[in-house]
């Protein structure tokens, strides 16, 4: 390039030379292209424009400290004029920061008489939020509480939600004042941690700022605030609930024994109370709040097991959740294993244990009831026992006197059967007043059956009206009066507990059933106002103004029902659902989800099928239909649109042939025409539809497809059916063109055979092929267990060996243990010997010593006797 400019101005300059007018032209075009370079260089430097500072983002009326160039250094100083802030990161790009700024206006002309909201644009390049802080999402909300936080709020960005979360960490201790409070707080579904600190010593106890943090603690865990924490300042009040020394901290559980932190073994910190509370915990439901991005939430809850999703309008702000409540007390109920009654948590909180209503309630605590109608044990007899039969555990029940629910179809079994070692003590009862006995457990020495009877006419006890269903539902039990053929077999009077006709009525309830029921149900609460694309997906109807819907989902199993969503969603509708659900054969029906907006494409030329339209389109017995299974996200389905649609130009004018396609995604079908790849072909022929043929593993084109099609049709070839509808001459018996008429049709039946068993071998062959695949498979399986075995004997021999080696070394240490004992007693023999010597030796040696001293003393007498002579 270089070369060429060089040469082209080298050219220029000769026919300069040559030509000295063309001089001032040239000087005049060369400054004229220095000049349009220069403006075009000065005009590139400006193309990319500096960017434009940033601007308030919230409006200036609004109470929210707007610090939009990303002033993070102020927000140290504006956050100590108050207890509690809401600092509010956004970027001005970010479209949930512009959707979610109306909501935080909203808040904060609520709450900013109490809290501080602070926005910063974290953003802005020269900022320092951005030089300081790396989000990887926006918006970001902190909560402080003043020196404690930050706590996130990680729930959805609407008004009542995020007020609801701030005024938890405004207060986030319950103060229990009275013993009304006290129950209230008791009674509530969800967990509770109660905390007694006395205020009369000092205005800010020890351990009661710990408390609050560990309050805060459960906010910054879960923004919910399913944890509740409370505080009792009096003593007569903790009293109530056993709690005697100040600085206590006790949590509050239904049905397992209450607990109270235990300080001696964990450090008394905001952490260890959190984690405690939160190990300890009792949930009989969970709420469901996905964030509406890419999330695992749904998926991770839901292969824990089979669930029930509860649908609900849930307004955060709302003082009362009456449906809300009552899900909550059929998901409290099915988790009370020891049928224990709500109520005797509180009685007993409240320390109500002495009054009369008490006692009586500790009566019937563990007490239901059936009624039973006992003939009599003679035939002439036309009177009859009616007996409310319970089960408690103590003597003296008046079960007439005392409201007791039925019992369970397993309870009353083996009271019946009690009943039945025992009938000659209620065969004598033949009074018109109620009489009560009780009846020994045959193996619970601490249980017993109560009966109470009362003699009735045979009439009442034989009215066919009396045994209607509805009867039976009024008078709460099914009249045992209807015995087979009972006056003419006296001795068999009473009814057995094999006789299942005579069983009690069994009660829909739910109360315990998740320890008596291999199908147990993780309960699911979900916010229809945020959550309604879920439940859409699930089987509910999209324009549904109610926002209410109940379905039970068991992803391993694969099963789905679906609450008729005509029942309001109340205590005994929704045990009715659990209960059917729950029975060994269940009555409830696989919900299949349909796709509703397919169902235009019905006039098509090819038929999209739905659920709804499956049965009318591939089902028809009159026609041949050939079903492609697809789904949005497969791309090879998409591929092979055209070569369908070809299909369905060939077979047009046919009207026994169906050329239809089914979107698998958004429509279910039963489990038999199900398929697990895509894209799946399947033939269904019009005469034998259960004999549905799937298209073989073979380039997917038009050529095959209609062999496919033609192979295995029910139907004959388009000539063949016009040949057998023309009429046939008649042709006379005998004759040549009779025979080779016969020769033909035989010649058909036999092909048709021919190919029935080319089929047939086939099948044959493809259930050899699996077959012999099985003999390899446990051929290899017995290699390997015989490998084993031989493994393991000879691990045993060397066991035994070692046995051996091991047992030969004890016996030689008994033995050398038996001549250590032998040793030892000789020595003990011969130590005694010692001591007798020694001690011998010791008295020989004292009369020595004795003798000595009297013989010196003798010769000293006589020196002094015969000094004194001398003298």
């Amino acid at each position: 390039m270089q070369f060429r400019l060089r040469l082209s101005l080298r050219q220029l300059l000769i026919q300069m030379a040559r030509r000295p007018d063309l001089l001032c032209g040239a000087i005049v075009l060369s400054c004229t292209l220095i000049l349009s370079v220069k403006f075009a260089y000065s005009r590139a430097k400006n193309v990319v424009s500096p960017a434009r500072p940033p601007v308030r983002f919230f409006s200036p009326s609004a109470p929210i400290i707007d610090l939009y160039l990303g002033q993070l250094d102020q927000v140290q100083r504006l956050k100590s004029n108050s207890d509690v802030t809401l600092i509010y990161f956004y970027a001005p790009w970010c479209g949930e920061s512009v959707s979610a700024r109306v909501t935080i206006e909203q808040v904060a002309k609520k709450l900013s008489d109490q809290v501080q909201f602070i926005a910063i644009n974290c953003w802005w390049n020269q900022g320092k939020c951005r030089k300081q802080k790396n989000f990887y999402y926006y918006p970001v909300i902190y909560v402080y509480y003043r020196r404690f936080g930050p706590i996130e709020y990680t729930g959805p960005f609407t008004a009542a939600y995020l007020e609801r979360f701030v005024r938890r960490v405004i207060a986030p201790l319950v103060y229990i004042p009275s013993e009304e409070r006290l129950k209230k707080f008791l009674s509530h579904y969800e967990p509770g941690v109660l905390g007694y600190f006395e205020f009369n010593t000092s205005p800010q106890p020890p351990g009661y700022l710990t408390f609050l943090m560990s309050a805060l603690q459960a906010l910054k865990r879960d923004f919910q605030g399913v944890l509740r924490f409370g505080v009792i300042t009096s003593r007569q009040l903790a009293n109530r609930i056993s709690l005697t020394s100040h600085g206590t901290v006790f949590m509050h559980r239904h049905f397992n024994t209450s607990l109270i932190f235990p300080r001696d073994a964990l450090n008394f910190t905001s952490e260890n109370i959190c984690k405690w509370a939160y190990e300890n915990l009792e949930l009989f439901y969970r709420w469901l709040r996905p964030h509406g991005g890419k999330s695992r939430l749904m998926d991770k809850e839901l292969k824990k097991g089979a669930a029930l999703l509860v649908f609900l309008p849930f307004d955060p702000l709302a003082e009362s959740q009456p449906q809300i409540d009552e899900v909550a007390d059929v998901a409290l109920q099915y988790h009370n294993c020891n049928r224990i009654p709500t109520l005797s948590l509180s009685l007993e909180a409240m320390g109500i244990m002495t009054s009369p209503e008490y006692s009586a309630f500790q009566s019937s605590r563990f007490l239901c009831c059936n009624t039973v109608v006992i003939p009599q044990w003679h035939s002439v007899s036309r009177k009859h026992n009616v007996c409310e039969l319970c089960i408690n555990h103590s003597l003296s029940i008046q079960p007439t006197k005392l409201e007791a629910g039925h019992c369970q179809f397993q309870e009353m079994g083996a009271a019946l059967d009690s009943f039945y070692l025992r009938e000659h003590t209620f065969t004598r009862f033949m009074s018109p007043n109620v009489e009560c006995s009780n009846i020994h457990d045959l193996h619970n020495p601490f249980r017993y059956y109560s009966a109470c009877c009362k003699t009735v006419n045979t009439s009442l006890a034989n009215n066919k009206a009396f045994l209607h269903p509805s009867a039976i539902w009024r008078h709460g039990y099914i009249p045992f009066s209807q015995v087979k053929d009972a006056h003419k077999d006296p001795q068999n009077i009473v009814p057995h507990i094999e006789d299942d006709i005579y069983l009690p009525f069994r009660t829909t309830s739910v109360t315990g059933l998740k320890c008596i029921t291999n199908k147990t149900l993780h309960f699911y609460l979900l916010d229809s106002y945020l959550h309604w694309t879920f439940a859409v997906r699930l089987g509910a109807s999209e324009n549904d103004t109610m926002k209410k819907f109940v379905t039970i989902v068991n992803l391993p199993e694969e099963i789905h029902h679906v609450l008729d969503q005509k029942e309001a969603i109340k205590k005994n509708p929704l045990e009715a659902f659990i209960h059917n659900y729950s029975v060994p054969y269940s009555p409830l029906k696989r919900h299949l989800v349909g796709d509703t907006n397919s169902e235009t494409l019905r006039d098509t030329l090819i038929k999209e099928v739905t659920t709804k339209t499956f049965n009318d389109t591939v089902m028809d017995p009159e026609k041949d239909v050939l079903l492609f299974y697809y789904t949005q996200w497969c791309g090879f389905c998409s591929v092979l649109n055209h070569v369908l649609i070809q299909l369905a130009h060939f077979f047009q004018f046919n009207k026994m042939v169906t050329v239809s396609r089914i979107n698998a995604a958004k429509n279910d079908l039963p489990w038999e025409y199900m398929v697990d790849r895509f894209p799946t072909i399947l033939f269904f022929p019009s005469d034998r539809k259960h004999s549905s043929v799937k298209f073989p593993d073979a380039p997917i084109n038009l050529p095959n497809l209609v062999r496919f099609v033609i192979r295995y049709s029910s139907r004959r070839s388009s000539t063949e059916v016009q040949g057998q509808a023309a009429p046939n001459p008649p042709i006379k018996a005998g004759s040549l063109q009779a025979q080779m008429l016969h020769l033909e049709n035989e010649v058909n039946k036999l092909r048709r055979e021919v190919l029935t068993l080319q089929l047939a071998k086939d099948q044959l062959s493809r259930q050899l092929s699996e077959v012999r695949q099985e003999k390899r498979q446990l051929t290899i399986h017995a290699h390997t267990l015989e490998k084993r075995n031989t493994e393991l004997q000879l691990q045993g021999n060397k066991l035994e060996k070692l046995y051996e080696q091991k047992k030969q070394e004890l016996d030689d240490t008994v033995e050398k243990l038996q001549e250590l004992a032998d040793a030892s007693e000789n020595l003990l023999t011969e130590n005694t010997l010692l001591k007798i010597l020694m001690a011998s030796m010791k008295e020989e040696r004292k009369a020595a010593l004795t003798e000595t001293s009297s013989s010196s003393d003798e010769h000293l007498l006589e020196k002094s006797a015969s000094q004194r002579e001398e003298l």
